[in-house]
């Protein structure tokens, strides 16, 4: 009887061993390693940490330059994009670099940013001295007229709706204004602070450089 049990036992053991050894989900002994599967995949935080650095380059010294020759010390430097505003904020295009110097850069000179960092330089025409500050155009007008008076009537103009009936007459000879970024607001109508609800708006001007009446 006892050399029965022990034979059932045995086989029992052998039985147990046999379906652990094919079954691959079988659990491992205690302290044992876990058997190895599929390869590991690197993580998304990994792959980014192992993506190249941005590519910089140190922003050269642009106030007091030409604009042309800004733009190209600037591509000379590895930054590609690059765009210029007026200065003293008549709104005016920058058509012939050449015609036009740097009074400010968005970027201070020395500093190390990102090639693909979008430099923008503050310009006025060469025969025109540079502003402490760059001047800005006035705000896009809302539900209440602006204050104008000052400002280029293309600035003016383009603050403005687009839908919006503008007339401007030269406010002491009676000449024609065809270039707006020439002249400067005398007068308005509505006035400043008025509500502004789709009526027409009158402006008086000079030119830049003469006094309003």
């Amino acid at each position: 009887m006892r050399i029965r049990t022990i034979a059932v036992t045995a086989a029992v053991i052998i039985s147990t061993a046999a379906l652990s050894a094919c079954d691959p989900k079988a659990t491992a002994p205690a302290g044992a390693p876990a058997p190895s599967g599929a390869a590991s995949v690197p993580s998304a935080s990994a792959a980014s940490s192992a993506a190249a650095p941005a590519k910089t380059a140190t922003v050269p010294v642009f106030i007091g330059m030409g604009l042309q020759s800004a733009q190209d010390a600037a591509q000379a430097a590895g930054f590609a994009g690059l765009t210029s505003h007026d200065a003293l904020g008549r709104a005016r295009h920058q058509i012939l670099d050449r015609d036009w110097r740097v009074c400010s850069q968005n970027h201070a000179a020395g500093k190390s940013i990102p090639v693909d960092t979008t430099l923008d330089f503050g310009a006025v025409k060469l025969e025109e001295k540079c502003p402490g500050t760059d001047r800005t155009p006035p705000k896009e007008a809302g539900e209440t007229m602006p204050d104008f008076v000052g400002k280029s009537v293309k600035a003016a103009h383009q603050a403005l709706p687009s839908n919006a009936s503008v007339d401007s007459k030269d406010a002491t000879q009676g000449r024609l204004i065809i270039i707006e970024s020439n002249w400067q607001v005398c007068t308005q109508t509505p006035a400043a602070g008025a509500a502004l609800n789709g009526q027409p708006v009158m402006f008086t001007a000079v030119k830049f450089g003469e006094s309003c009446p």
